[in-house]
């Protein structure tokens, strides 16, 4: 019975760290979850959304008030958590791009998955 020797392994700057594995991999599964079609008509709508609520917002029109609500409502519930009372543009679109980004990746991972499961693929009875 002959045990092998292991030399000590020493951590080195080349190596790349558990932080850098997780964002390598969190990038590789937003590339996924935004490849789907689905995900990317979605961001399309919100961006139409919200341009639709700057040309309102310009102009002097009596919808103009809630014409910002539209676009929170359709990148729920992210948006609503982290809207506060806008002081300033930036306040109403960053919760808005961020929903829209996390319901993205949630619509196009559901579409992966689902697409997965085509009729015929499966065990046959």
């Amino acid at each position: 019975m002959t045990t092998a020797h292991r030399e000590p392994t020493t951590m080195t700057d080349t190596a790349p760290s558990h932080l850098a594995v997780r964002a390598v991999r969190a990038v590789r599964t937003l590339r996924h979850a935004l490849s789907s079609v689905f995900a990317r008509v979605y961001l399309v709508a919100v961006v139409l959304l919200t341009v639709w609520v700057v040309l309102v917002g310009s102009g002097d029109s009596p919808d103009a008030s809630f014409a910002g609500v539209v676009p929170v409502i359709a990148t729920l519930p992210v948006s609503l958590l982290l809207i506060v009372l806008p002081d300033h543009w930036s306040m109403l679109f960053l919760p808005i791009a961020l929903g829209a980004l996390v319901n993205a990746v949630v619509i196009g991972w559901c579409a992966r998955a689902l697409g997965r499961f085509r009729p015929g693929s499966g065990p046959s009875s």
